[in-house]
């Protein structure tokens, strides 16, 4: 018994120490999405300065496919000794696991590190349309016929919430990435689109798109002329896009408590600040705690919209 009792903590003692020098190695960062998108921009931007913070590389692993939820399974059932993070969003822990059976849980197989970011998905139109605001394309909508793209369920899922509070409808012309979606509306295949934020503010700047509202319940800081949707007459509309770094359950807290401590630093830094806001993100920052309470409650919020909608994944 003895001799068990002083192996448990030279053991113990063991894994204190290496939680105390943490990171020995590099570190995976997990991109459940394909490169170039805004939440693989924002992971690889945070990787850098994390591996200059900390003197260890962070690598970044994109493994898309399924709408993040291949990546994320992977993330869910890695060791969880801090050297595997994952990237998350809206789409991966609150949307997806209301419409599908997925191989893990967005409560109980995450360790939540940060929020990231928060952005708003902006409503825009073809400029070919003739519309200004929210009201005036709820009318022409009402009067013709309407195509909307979504590329994923974190674009498709706020204009069926607007449809729903708007009494109107418009045909769902799906895509199979933000590219793609962006190329439909700027080619005029389709005329709206709800899309994130770090994706159509370039497109609204150089006016080959025109915003109509923000989703968010306050205007974006890259779009201060451009109203909520609650704001255009629809009250208590809200569908902000967000990011985060969580890593896989029971990862130790000293280690969760020290990539939060870095990370909130480096979301601070105006270089990261002025990077972020120039494309319509802004950087978040938080808890573990206050990010593990934001991703249920969004996880309850369009837990209803779905049920209420009678939504089914295709």
């Amino acid at each position: 018994m003895r001799l068990l009792l002083t192996a448990f903590l030279l053991l113990a003692a063991g894994s204190v120490a290496a939680q105390g020098n943490y990171p020995v190695k590099s570190v995976r960062f997990i991109s459940p999405f394909a490169p170039g998108g805004g939440t693989d921009t924002v992971a690889r931007a945070l990787a850098q300065r994390m591996g200059e913070a900390l003197g260890k590389t962070f690598i970044v692993d994109n493994r898309p496919g399924a709408e993040g939820s291949i990546g994320t399974e992977l993330g869910a059932k890695s060791p969880p000794d801090g050297y595997t993070l994952l990237v998350v969003n809206l789409g991966t822990l609150a949307i997806n696991p209301n419409l599908r059976k997925l191989g893990y849980d967005p409560l109980r197989d995450f360790a939540p590190v940060v929020q990231t970011t928060s952005s708003s998905t902006v409503l825009v139109v073809h400029p070919s349309l003739p519309v200004k605001n929210a009201r005036e394309l709820v009318a022409l909508a009402k009067s013709r016929p309407l195509n909307y793209g979504a590329s994923s369920s974190a674009t498709f899922l706020p204009m069926e919430l607007f449809k729903q509070m708007a009494g109107v409808d418009m045909t769902h012309v799906p895509y199979k990435g933000t590219g793609p979606a962006l190329t439909g509306i700027l080619s005029g295949e389709v005329q709206v689109l709800f899309g994130g934020s770090i994706n159509t503010v370039p497109q609204v700047r150089s006016g080959k798109l025109r915003a109509l509202a923000v989703a968010g319940d306050r205007r974006a800081r890259a779009l201060p002329d451009v109203p909520t949707v609650a704001e255009s007459g629809f009250p208590g509309y809200e569908a902000n896009s967000w990011n985060g770094i969580a890593a896989p359950a029971r990862t130790p807290k000293p280690i969760i408590a020290r990539l939060n401590s870095e990370m909130l630093r480096i979301l601070a830094l105006k270089e990261v600040v002025d990077y972020m806001t120039a494309d319509g993100a802004e950087p978040a920052g938080n808890t573990p705690e206050h990010f593990a309470a934001y991703i249920r409650s969004e996880h309850a919020k369009w837990a209803k919209v779905i049920r209420d909608a009678k939504i089914a994944a295709n």
